[in-house]
């Protein structure tokens, strides 16, 4: 393009001077015409001359200038061409206060604005990019044909893979309720809604697939995984409250009936049926307890007064307090021996952790004799066991058996009036300390309950 200019301005000065040349021609030549004389002569053959050194000066120049505009023309060719490759820092030097200067100048200013432009742009891009990114929920945009046209990084832990924009939707997901609900917000043009549930194993996700004003649909997963589980736990929760009420509910009521109906009972059966009645009752009573001490223990609000406590005092103390339950049951509560490590813990709840332990261990492990309570110092905390020597608990149960209403044999529990949340209180209190918990049991050699609790600074 700039040879053709450059060209053009050339042929342009050239032509101008010929055809100054000729007219000063032609006008001495009408002039020597109609003059007589030597002298005219002289000064048509000088003027002719002068013409031609003239025209011999000025092509140079004519060369010079066309080069000139011709350079400048090409640094605004290639200030375009960085312009348009997006090197929006590219300047054009100004060295002039010409009109190719003024030029340059307005086309630097429009430069600049437009990096200006597309740096607010770039920054609201990448912030539009974290927002998303960090949203609990899957975003997935989809072009009108069915291609990514853009997804946050939730969507792509939960598929698993890079999703590279551009490829279809089916690539990366295979749901077939995520595609049903995208084709139908590409092709309807209508809010969709769907659960998925093979999207990743064992999670659950609300679809909802929108249609997007410029074409093509936007898709948001959310994650209700939890929200089921939870609702299914309450659903548990309230099923085996009730059923755990009914039971001696039942029971008082048959028997209260009874002693209405009857005019004059014998005081034997009166007794007979009053201690049933009460049995019942300390039942529902404790069945209470345990509901309140469980909704304490797992309340965002339980507070622990920690206080560093020697773990041989807690064994010792356990062993102690507890001595009296099992005193009239021919079974022997012995210490296996305790480190004198200080442990962050609360006095209270340890007593409710062991009590709950060891009246376990007492009901299920009544064959063995005996109890052992002991500890052992490990790196950062302390390890407390209780272990029976009882018939042991079956390996399919051992991951249960701290659940709410989780009981390895239901029939005996409720015979020795059993709620089923004594466990379940140890392990929120033990987790609310910082510790752990966990059991261990071979069949026929008993069980040992294990948990920890953290060292006290500078023990």
């Amino acid at each position: 393009m700039t040879s053709k200019v450059f060209t053009k301005l050339f042929a342009l000065f050239v032509l101008l001077l010929v055809f100054e040349t000729v007219v000063m021609e032609f006008v001495f030549r009408r002039l020597v015409e109609n003059t007589a004389g030597e002298t005219l002569h002289l000064l048509a053959h000088e003027a002719l001359w002068a013409g031609l050194i003239a025209l011999l000066v000025a092509i140079p120049l004519a060369a010079w200038a066309a080069g000139r505009i011709t350079a400048r023309i090409r640094r605004v060719v290639a200030f375009a061409r960085s312009i348009a490759d997006g090197d929006l820092g590219a300047r054009l030097p100004q060295d002039g206060e010409d009109e190719f200067s003024a030029m340059e100048a307005a086309l630097n200013q429009t430069a600049e604005r437009l990096g200006d432009s597309f740096a607010e742009i770039e920054s609201r891009r990448h912030e539009l990019a974290a927002m998303l990114d960090s949203m609990q929920e899957a975003v997935v945009a989809i072009t009108p044909e069915g291609l990514v046209r853009w997804s946050n990084a939730v969507m792509q832990r939960i598929t698993g893979t890079v999703i590279y924009p551009g490829r279809p939707l089916v690539h990366f997901v295979r749901d077939p309720e995520v595609l049903v609900c995208v084709r139908a917000a590409l092709d309807q043009r209508e809010v969709r809604f769907g659960r998925a549930s093979s999207l990743a194993p064992g999670r659950t996700f609300e679809i909802n697939a929108a249609p997007l004003p410029s074409g093509g649909a936007l898709v948001v997963l959310h994650d209700v995984t939890a929200i089921e589980a939870a609702e299914k736990s309450r659903r548990d929760f309230i099923a085996n409250v009730s059923h755990e009420l009914r039971t001696p509910l039942t029971s008082i009521q048959g028997y209260v009936e009874t002693l209405v109906e009857e005019p004059h009972p014998a005081p034997e059966t009166t007794r007979e049926f009053l201690g049933v009645i009460l049995k019942n009752a300390t039942r529902m009573n404790r069945l209470t307890e345990d509901l309140l001490a469980l909704a304490s223990v797992e309340s965002p609000d339980y507070k622990l007064a920690l206080q560093p406590i020697r773990a041989s005092a807690m064994v010792q103390d356990a062993i102690q307090s507890l001595r009296g339950i099992v005193a009239d049951s021919e079974i022997k509560l012995q210490s296996a021996g305790a480190p004198d490590s200080l442990v962050l813990a609360d006095p209270d709840a340890m007593n409710q952790v062991f009590g709950n332990l060891i009246e376990n261990a007492l009901k299920y492990g009544k064959a063995g004799k005996r109890i052992r309570v002991g500890a052992r110092l490990l790196d950062t905390e302390v390890e407390f066991t209780v272990q029976d020597f009882g018939p042991g608990i079956a390996s399919e149960h051992l991951n249960r058996i701290f659940e709410r209403f989780y009981r390895v044999d239901k029939a005996r529990s409720r015979e020795s009036g059993g709620t089923g949340l004594g466990l379940a209180i140890v392990k929120h209190i033990v987790l609310a300390h910082g510790g752990r918990i966990w059991a261990e049991s071979e069949l026929g050699k008993g069980a040992t309950f294990h948990f920890t609790l953290p060292l006290a600074a500078g023990a």
